[in-house]
């Protein structure tokens, strides 16, 4: 197999200053607990994604905040030439680990989603699954994925859908701790309109497809616990919080559970849905 083939970096404007300081404070919740132990629940998202997309053998494909590797290894799977990204580098670490221990090439680069060290149009495909979406300066990020992709390339993307079980859960953590005013929501990537406006411009052809990923747990409180010792910025934000707003949320948390468990026993079966996206790029 050949290398996945090194690109020149664009120069780019500075994103603005309190953008910046908001990407620091993500980027410390992130870095903080051990996202890998929930990531890798969610392996089935990239291989539907990676078989939306037709990824084919040869192909390079570029994963954009790709935590500890999805999509990546998704794509690698299919003999894809893979660069896998990621500003926070323990979660990379981790996706390395996955990908040695199934013998998979893939190259690991320390990467800013919103300022992206590669030249135009170097790649087949680029993905992301529930991680661009999370970027301060979505706008940013989305140009940098298209301005990667080449010309009849693809972009494909899973994003949290605001009503999903996820978009819920940060808008039940947002009670205790609102967030920072004039940031757009993450789940505006889970919209039909956020993405048409966003990305047909560029694109030949957009298709999205509102999917569903099944939360799997003993419990509720199982999921809590995972999520409060794992899950960085839920981790985070009970860090944040006194003792009566801790318990305020984790009564909230299991509230929210118990809307849209469909498990019938004791079990945590939770949907939440997203948005399926796949661009052509023009």
């Amino acid at each position: 197999m050949t290398t996945a083939i090194e690109c020149r970096p664009p120069v780019t404007a500075k994103p603005a200053v309190e953008l910046n300081a908001l990407k620091a404070k993500q980027q410390t919740a992130w870095s903080s607990g051990d996202y890998a132990v929930v990531g890798t629940t969610l392996q089935i998202v990239g291989e539907r994604l990676a078989e939306a997309m037709d990824l084919r053998a040869g192909q390079t494909v570029l994963d954009v905040a790709a935590g500890n590797g999805n999509v990546t290894l998704a794509a690698a799977r299919r003999w894809c030439e893979v660069t896998s990204t990621d500003y926070v580098e323990p979660v990379l670490v981790r996706g390395r680990m996955r990908a040695e221990a199934e013998g998979l090439q893939v190259k690991f680069q320390v990467a800013d989603a919103e300022n992206l060290p590669f030249a135009d149009a170097c790649f087949d495909a680029v993905v992301s699954t529930f991680g661009a979406m999370f970027s301060p300066d979505q706008d940013r990020t989305s140009a940098e994925m298209i301005r990667v992709c080449r010309s009849g390339g693809h972009i494909g993307l899973a994003n949290w859908t605001p009503e999903s079980f996820v978009g819920q859960l940060f808008k039940t953590i947002g009670k205790y701790l609102p967030p920072p005013a004039g940031v757009k929501s993450p789940a505006v990537w889970g919209t039909r309109s956020w993405v048409e406006m966003t990305f047909a411009p560029a694109a030949f052809t957009l298709a999205t497809e509102p999917r569903h990923f099944n939360f799997r747990y003993h419990s509720p409180q199982h999921f809590l616990d995972i999520f409060r010792s794992y899950y960085g910025p839920v981790l985070k934000a009970f860090e944040a919080l006194d003792d009566a707003d801790r318990k305020g949320l984790s009564c909230d948390i299991i509230d929210l559970i118990g809307r849209y468990n469909t498990s019938g026993d004791k079990t945590m079966v939770v949907p939440s849905e997203y948005l399926e996206v796949i661009v052509t790029k023009r």
